[in-house]
């Protein structure tokens, strides 16, 4: 069983930030990426490298990721998954894209899609969900 929780946006768990998840929307639709090694969807995101703050990693993915070129994030929550055992913590964004390129040549991204909604097909089918409903109660409190 997969348990996600959300925390406050400035927690910092003794483990430390895993990853940066960017929700992207351009133009009025959300955009999901597929990895070239899977037939699967999903939320822009990526590991945190070292000595590099979550919001950097969540501008760097989404460039990487999703071929934005003028972007707002905002920091939706930290959030954290629990399976087998195991916590990882991460952080949400949401991004508003102003401006989308082709994808980078070395990206390990084969294609993108925008949408209205979350896809069917989902390459964490057990997490994603939960993200994207946090940030469309996140976007809620904004208007």
């Amino acid at each position: 069983m997969t348990i996600v929780n959300f925390h406050d946006i400035l927690f910092e768990p003794s483990e430390g930030l895993m990853y940066s998840v960017i929700a992207a929307r351009y133009a009025d639709k959300w955009i999901f990426v597929r990895h070239h090694e899977r037939s699967t969807w999903e939320i822009p995101g990526g590991h945190i490298e070292k000595n590099e703050s979550p919001s950097v990693a969540a501008g760097r993915e989404l460039i990487e990721e999703t071929g934005a070129v003028e972007f707002n994030l905002d920091c939706v929550a930290t959030y954290s998954v629990e399976k087998d055992g195991n916590i990882g913590y991460g952080r949400l964004f949401l991004a508003e894209v102003d401006k989308i390129g082709a994808l980078p040549d070395n990206s390990e991204i084969a294609e993108r899609i925008m949408t209205d909604q979350l896809p069917e097909d989902l390459t964490y089918p057990d997490i994603q969900p939960h993200l994207f409903k946090r940030v469309n109660e996140y976007l809620k409190t904004k208007f």
